[in-house]
């Protein structure tokens, strides 16, 4: 059976007529003639074979099938604005600037910006990689219009926690460590501040276990190359972990570590917040 179809701009007529009160004030609004608008109604009424209108008093009122009606014909013109509308927004221009934690950036960066540019093409990216000491003020200041970081406690106005991941002890692959009074535990950190140094110091305390410092780096990149070569033991997550690296056994649990999204301004672009939802479910996956 061939099912007829709406007109949406007999709905959308329909509709701003009902909104408004006055389908006089509709033909007005659409600029349509009054005469036109009589015309799109009887058609309307043809197609569903009811009324949809009704007199009352000096005014017109909902039929039963014209309140039915109302709520399909919103519906459906929400779903054709929100077509046309991101259609539209597909050829948007301009640049968006993320700021990525450093464990996130491999991880991240390839399938989100694949993914994001083959919806917006014509939108630039600036990427900045860093720790959130670096990236938040950026934020704050409206130099980065995203950041993706771990939750170090500090927060911005407009920002989500978005979950968490295990935290664990990460040494070489070819080397054990054992920790004793006259050999301390050797450990590869950020400088401060960083959550992840003040966590893994203060549960090795907690636990009694010596330890001392025997390398410190500003980057992750920096972090990785040093327990590679054999330098000691970091703490971290899997986020970024390298494959010839492995997670240690018998040392101090330490609290899963939040990630948490970064947005400069509350309101946003569709872009962007096509461009957060990217980032969110990257980061979920891992």
């Amino acid at each position: 059976m061939r099912h007829p179809t709406f007109d949406l701009d007999v709905l959308r007529t329909f509709v701003t007529g009902v909104e408004l009160d006055s389908f006089a004030k509709a033909a007005d609004r659409l600029g349509r003639s009054t005469s036109a608008v009589s015309a799109q109604l009887k058609k309307l009424e043809e197609q569903v074979g009811s009324p949809v209108l009704a007199r009352s008093g000096r005014g017109l009122a909902l039929t039963p099938m014209g309140e039915l009606l109302l709520g399909h014909a919103r519906r459906l013109l929400g779903l054709n604005d929100e077509i046309f509308g991101h259609l539209h927004a597909t050829q948007a221009q301009g640049t968006l600037r993320l700021g990525l934690q450093e464990d996130f950036g491999e991880r991240l960066l390839s399938d989100v910006l694949q993914r994001f540019t083959s919806v917006y093409p014509g939108i630039s990216l600036e990427i900045r990689l860093g720790r959130s000491a670096e990236l938040l003020p950026l934020v704050e200041s409206a130099r980065l219009d995203l950041a993706l970081t771990w939750d170090t406690g500090a927060s911005t106005p407009w920002s989500t926690r978005l979950g968490q991941t295990p935290t664990h002890w990460i040494g070489p692959g070819h080397r054990q460590f054992t920790a004793s009074a006259d050999n301390p535990l050797p450990l590869v950190l950020f400088d401060a501040p960083c959550v992840l140094r003040s966590a893994a110091l203060q549960a090795l305390d907690a636990a009694h276990i010596p330890w001392r410092i025997a390398l410190t780096s500003p980057s992750v990149a920096g972090l990785w190359a040093a327990v590679s070569a054999g330098l000691g033991i970091t703490l971290r997550t899997r986020v970024g972990l390298p494959a010839h690296l492995r997670v240690m056994e018998g040392l101090p649990n330490v609290a899963p570590l939040g990630y948490r999204l970064h947005r400069a301004s509350e309101t946003e672009s569709a872009a962007l917040a096509y461009l957060a939802d990217l980032a969110a479910q990257a980061l979920g996956t891992s």
